[in-house]
C-alpha cells in the first residue's frame, strides 16, 4: 500500500505547484494538502506519511523550532523545507536539524522536482553555496539536543516568565524548573538566562516572515 505525502503551506497556489512536482517525483502516493503546522502534525500522527513538505512561515509555525519538533516527534518521516527564506544560516540550520531538503520557493519547477526526486530516492538535497557558519551551526546543534521539557522552559523564559510562573504553567515544582535551567545552561554553554535567550532567538528569527511581507 502506497503511503501519503503531506504538503503544508498556507498559500493555495504554492501548494498546487508543489503538488504537481510531488505527483511526478512520488507517483502513486496520496497527496494531502494542509494550511498550518497543527494540521500537518495531525496527519503525521496518523502514520504512513512518506514525506512532509513544510513551509516555515505559516501562521502557527515557529520557523526552525517547528522543524525541530517534527524531527523529534516523527524521526522516520522525511521533511522537505519549502521556504521563502533563503538565508544561508536558515538553510544550514535546516540541514543540521535533519531536514531531507531545503527548496527555495523561488526555485524553478524543474529544480523543485529534482529536489523531491532526490528525497524519493533516499538522498538529501540542498542548494549549492550554503556557507559554513560555525557559530550559528553550533548553537542550533546545541538547541536540538535539548529535551522537549527544556525547550518548553526555554521558550517560556524567552517570553519573560519567572521560574514560579513556569512551574505553574507546566505543573511542576520550582526546584524542577531550576534543575532544568541548570541543564539548559550547561548544554548551551551559557551562564545566565539572557545568554540562553539570545541563542534561542536564533530559531525565533527563522520563524519571522520575510521583511517585504
Amino acid at each position: 500500500m502506497s503511503g501519503r505525502v503531506v504538503i503544508a503551506d498556507d498559500h493555495p497556489l504554492l501548494r498546487a505547484a508543489i503538488r504537481g512536482c510531488v505527483e511526478q517525483a512520488w507517483p502513486g502516493r496520496e497527496v494531502v494538502e494542509v494550511a498550518d503546522a497543527a494540521s500537518a502534525r495531525a496527519e503525521a500522527a496518523k502514520g504512513g506519511v512518506e514525506l512532509l513538505t513544510l513551509d516555515l512561515h505559516m501562521a502557527d509555525s515557529n520557523g526552525l523550532q517547528t522543524l525541530m519538533a517534527f524531527r523529534q516527534d516523527f524521526p522516520d518521516m522525511p521533511v522537505a523545507i519549502v521556504s521563502a527564506s533563503e538565508e544561508s544560516r536558515i538553510r544550514r540550520g535546516a540541514q543540521e536539524l535533519g531536514a531531507a531538503a531545503f527548496i527555495p520557493k523561488s526555485a524553478p519547477l524543474p529544480e523543485m522536482r529534482a529536489a523531491l526526486t532526490a528525497v524519493a530516492e533516499g538522498d538529501v538535497w540542498f542548494p549549492n553555496g550554503v556557507e559554513d557558519e560555525a557559530e550559528d551551526e553550533g548553537n542550533i546543534e546545541k538547541l536540538a539536543r535539548l529535551t522537549p521539557a527544556q525547550r518548553r522552559i526555554l521558550t517560556l523564559v524567552s517570553e519573560g516568565k519567572l521560574n514560579k510562573q513556569i512551574a505553574h504553567e507546566m505543573d511542576i515544582s520550582e526546584a524542577t524548573v531550576k534543575a532544568h535551567m541548570t541543564a539548559i545552561f550547561r548544554r548551551l554553554g551559557v551562564v545566565n538566562r539572557t545568554q540562553a535567550v539570545l541563542i534561542a532567538k536564533e530559531l525565533d528569527a527563522a520563524g519571522l516572515p520575510p521583511a517585504e511581507v
